[in-house]
């Protein structure tokens, strides 16, 4: 097994940059931020663990900790269940004697716990600053113009809204008011086809590359019949004609992390490891998509680890604390991450152990910081887009 530092590739020198790549400064113009009441824990605290182990074991059951897939190592430690995004709501969900959802995961997702938990729990996002970029492409504001777009065009009438889990609570609400569904990347082909069942047009948020990839790869579409909608310009960039002639409406929207990977990523790994499975998300760009020899989500990617045979080689399109926690638990088969750049989540490594012993500590100490609750009105409608998806065949 060869995963050394050059398969990963090493931390990056301590840059501001770097340093906000991996989750350890702020971008104030870009980032929500928070202020911790009291003295954040210093990372080099060597009494992390220890503290974190004994708020928890004080808790109890009052507190259930959920921890994405993407998180740091020190934090997954601790999480009663891991996960993607959905499955952690609907695990927070299943779980109504804790009082506390601690979510170590990102806005939107601490957003959809909320919505699906009863109004006794609380659910606590330890960094407030850990968003999605994703999730911040599409706004309220911008999706409401974009459907007076559709309007004007004389199409909105037959068009369906499909947002992607990864979406504010605002946008999923926008989709449900609408008639829409809300779509992971492990079930966007039956909601795809759902709406395509109740309307001509589907307006897809705010992933351009997982509507494009599953469209065109999964449902027979043509990349002609996919037309971008931007946001910033006028119109969303698009005549009257070209969004009546179109099926697809794709937000301009991406992953930060999963847009990374290009063409060249999957050709240096092919030559640098012969007999190399390329595995990649559909959050990765249509080229790079086309180019691997599997496409799938974050739990297809790990399953597929789980049953490939010994001594296979992977190369995984994904977040790069996912592809290590994989290298680690595969030490029979040789495991890279596809590209040598450093690929971290930087908002994901927001939620780092220093923040998770604040936040356990604080609610020890009766204190329930960061809690992320959703308006009723919002709530209401956003419910309904998830309830719909839950009730796909």
């Amino acid at each position: 097994m060869t995963t050394t530092t050059e398969t990963y590739g090493v931390d990056p020198s301590p840059t501001p940059l770097a340093l906000l790549l991996l989750g350890r400064e702020a971008d104030p113009a870009s980032e929500r931020g928070v202020e911790c009441p009291g003295d954040l824990p210093a990372a080099s605290d060597p009494d992390l663990v220890a503290r974190a182990r004994a708020a928890k074991e004080q808790l109890g059951d009052r507190v259930f900790i959920l921890g994405h897939h993407y998180q740091r190592d020190e934090v997954i430690e601790f999480a009663d269940v891991t996960g993607d995004s959905f499955k952690l709501a609907r695990d927070a969900a299943a779980r109504p004697e804790a009082e506390y959802i601690v979510f170590c995961g990102v806005h939107f997702m601490a957003e959809s716990a909320d919505i699906l938990t009863s109004d006794a729990q609380q659910v606590v996002l330890p960094d407030l600053a850990a968003g999605c970029s994703m999730a911040d492409m599409a706004t309220a504001e911008q999706v409401a113009e974009c459907w007076d777009v559709l309007t004007d065009a004389g199409i909105a009438d037959v068009t369906v809204p499909v947002s992607y889990m990864n979406s504010s609570a605002d946008i999923k609400a926008f989709t449900g008011k609408h008639g829409g569904t809300i779509c992971t990347s492990s079930n966007a082909k039956r909601a795809l086809e759902w709406a395509f069942e109740q309307g001509q047009k589907v307006l897809f948020l705010p992933d351009q590359h997982l509507g494009r990839n599953t469209a065109v790869l999964e449902m027979g579409f043509s990349l002609d019949d996919c037309v971008l909608y931007n946001p910033h310009k006028p119109n969303g960039g698009l005549t009257a004609e070209q969004l009546r002639n179109a099926k697809m409406i794709l937000w301009r929207g991406h992953c930060s992390v999963h847009g990374r990977f290009n063409l060249d990523s999957v050709n240096e790994v092919r030559e640098r490891i012969p007999g190399v499975t390329v595995l990649v998300h559909p959050e990765c760009k249509h080229e790079v998509v086309t180019a691997a020899d599997m496409v799938g989500s974050t739990e297809y990617i790990i399953k597929a680890l789980d049953a490939a045979e010994p001594g296979s080689k992977w190369a995984i399109g994904t977040e790069l604390n996912l592809v290590r926690r994989l290298a680690k638990a595969h030490p029979d088969k040789e495991v890279v991450f596809l590209d040598r750049a450093v690929c971290f989540c930087s908002t994901m490594n927001r939620i780092d152990l220093p923040h998770l012993v604040w936040a356990l500590e604080s609610l020890v100490e009766g204190r329930v910081p960061n809690v992320i609750t959703v308006d009723p009105e919002t709530e209401k409608y956003a419910k309904a887009a998830l309830d719909r998806m839950l009730a796909l065949p």
